[in-house]
């Protein structure tokens, strides 16, 4: 079956292997293409295609709703002086559009709208058909894991577009669409597509250094052309240094300890992710042994979560706005948590941003984490970076507020917070004793 339609537009080869793919049934691709390869263009055009052969909802997804609007719905194709939207859902097929929701209707039924990864939970009430992660290396995480279940029962497919940044969610997306047999994965360079003629490419790497300097701009280059894993998040705070313990063994397995008192260090969400990690303390080392996060929930979900783990609690540090009061009840979060019996509490200082951050890059060093209870948390620490000024082109002094943001503010409360150690063996010897009796 072939659908045609009146837009002119013409796949080059590496995005014709996708349609032919899920033409031959294919339902999951990740699509690891450099920067200008056409990524969107080609996912509205699928997307098209798609929705007038089968009616359903279908949705585009950038990582922040508020990017959705500039990047895709009033953008203009230079090449062609027309609105991106205009060329992959011609008017011929439109039976409305509503610029308010970003929401095209076709005249099939089928529906095709603009959203956020970052608000997926306020749109699962609508379930799509197809969906398509744009930037899926900045998206977060949690919205493929939420939206799964609904694609699996009514067949739809999905497509996770992006350039790396680094190895998180997307790195490990794109290996596991290599080795498994039901998903179509495609990693382009720009030697690859021809969309660049060399001359270009040298100039674009020229300029990046020029920019950002040597070291900076290369990384950039080979993560946005060459589409290379191996380089940090641009202006990541903690990349390096989570790289340097990764090396260094201490991302580990890092069982509880029953005979050590466990503290915790929040970041409290007020309708947004609330993010806690856990800690035991053995001299100057210190066990990250788990991270929790989720969000739209109430302090008493907290306290009950708490509660059924087996830890022994010595202390939670909290933010210091903590003890602001509600207008709805009068009453602080700091006297609601008592109640709950979250305790004792210690207020974190406080201090700015800046400092917290540079709290958290001197404590880091001295962390041992839990492999796999840490693992969302670790990818979040990863993934924290500095917030990028497009118009002069050079990063502010400020983080980037996005899904990662949550752990890091819990992790720099407990960096600003605590100062108790707790005498015990190190995980270092306890890691060499089982290593010599064969069970670590």
């Amino acid at each position: 079956m072939s659908v045609d339609l009146p837009n002119n537009w013409k796949p080059r080869p590496y995005q014709l292997e996708v349609f032919e793919a899920f033409r031959k049934g294919t339902k999951r691709a990740v699509l690891l293409w450099h920067r200008r390869s056409g990524k969107d263009d080609f996912a509205l055009h699928y997307t098209a295609c798609a929705a007038m052969q089968r009616k359903g909802n279908y949705w585009h997804m950038l990582p922040q709703a508020n990017q959705s609007r500039r990047a895709i719905w009033d953008a203009i194709n230079p090449r062609t002086g027309l609105k991106r939207l205009d060329e992959a859902f011609p008017p011929e097929i439109r039976a409305f559009s509503r610029s308010q929701d970003m929401m095209i209707g076709l005249k099939n039924g089928s529906t095709w709208q603009l959203a956020g990864s970052d608000s997926f939970d306020a749109l699962v009430g609508s379930p799509p058909v197809g969906l398509i992660f744009s930037e899926y290396a900045l998206a977060d995480p949690k919205a493929w894991a939420m939206l799964r279940p609904i694609l699996a029962d009514n067949g739809g497919y999905a497509m996770m577009i992006s350039t790396p940044r680094g190895k998180n969610h997307m790195y490990s997306q794109y290996n596991m669409a290599v080795e498994d047999p039901t998903w179509f994965a495609s990693r382009k360079t720009a030697l690859e597509t021809g969309v660049f003629t060399q001359e270009q490419l040298d100039q674009e790497k020229k300029e990046l250094i020029s920019e950002f300097g040597p070291e900076e701009g290369m990384a950039i280059f080979n993560q946005e052309y060459m589409t290379s894993f191996d380089s940090a998040i641009s202006g990541s705070y903690y990349a390096a240094i989570i790289d340097q313990l990764e090396s260094k063994g201490q991302i580990t397995s890092v069982p509880h300890d029953p005979s050590l008192p466990v503290t915790t260090a929040w970041d409290l969400g007020i309708g947004d992710a609330t993010a806690i990690w856990f800690y035991q303390h053995v001299h100057n080392e210190i066990r990250v042994i788990d991270y929790y996060e989720t969000s739209g929930e109430g302090l008493a979900y907290y306290a009950k979560y708490l509660k059924d783990l087996p830890y022994n609690y010595e202390q939670h540090i909290m933010p210091h706005d903590i003890r602001v009061r509600e207008l709805g009840t009068g009453k602080s979060r700091y006297e609601m948590a008592q109640a709950l019996r979250i305790s004792p509490i210690t207020i974190a200082r406080n201090m700015p941003v800046d400092d917290g951050i540079n709290a958290v890059r001197t404590t880091l060093p001295r962390m041992w984490f839990d492999k796999k209870k840490c693992a969302v948390g670790l990818e979040y620490l990863r993934n924290y970076h500095k917030e990028y000024d497009d118009v002069r082109k050079c990063f502010k002094n400020k983080p980037y507020h996005d899904f990662s943001s949550h752990a890091n503010d819990a992790k720099r409360m407990y960096c600003v917070g605590y100062n108790k150690p707790v005498k015990s063996k190190p995980v270092s010897e306890i890691m060499a004793n089982r290593q010599f009796h064969g069970v670590w």
